[in-house]
């Protein structure tokens, strides 16, 4: 793990653009875990992806990204699009806003199913091309016949470098 985060933070310092500006492509990576219950059971699984987005504007980004759920049955491949909105109050940190739409594919004979929500977060920006991102997420689910719950709230960590 810390050599995962070293390789990231190494990575960053050999871009040269100024964070959240028009124009700029920002990319990230996730890695994490997550548990999620099937029936009566609890599945454990190993989350990673990837995600990259554009700034239309300066401070207003939108993206797409996947992220993979590994280990348990089924397993889940998630396909965001997501619009981000970084407000200019200070230059190390910044408070963000956001919203998405994700398409989740199932494993296994359950249906494929949609989710959107919305997201409040801060960015700490590392360098002028690095941040690391710390949120709440807010997420209902469409019809589908594999979530008993129709939303979710939960954390989520971001690290990130503009170039």
């Amino acid at each position: 793990m810390k050599k995962i985060i070293l390789g990231l933070v190494l990575l960053s310092s050999i871009s040269n653009a100024e964070l959240f500006k028009k124009n700029n492509l920002g990319l990230g990576v996730a890695f994490g875990g997550g548990s999620i219950s099937v029936g009566r059971k609890s599945q454990s699984y190993t989350i990673l992806g990837v995600n990259a987005e554009y700034f239309v504007v300066d401070n207003l980004s939108v993206g797409i990204g996947y992220m993979g759920w590994f280990g348990g049955t089924p397993t889940l491949n998630q396909i965001t699009v997501p619009v981000n909105y970084y407000i200019p109050l200070g230059e190390t940190l910044r408070p963000y806003t956001g919203v998405f739409i994700r398409e989740t594919f199932v494993s296994d004979g359950y249906d494929n199913y949609e989710s959107y929500g919305g997201k409040v977060g801060l960015a700490y920006t590392m360098s002028k091309n690095s941040y690391i991102g710390v949120a709440m997420v807010y997420e209902l689910y469409g019809d589908n016949n594999f979530y008993n719950d129709s939303s979710s709230t939960y954390p989520e960590i971001t690290f990130a470098f503009s170039f």
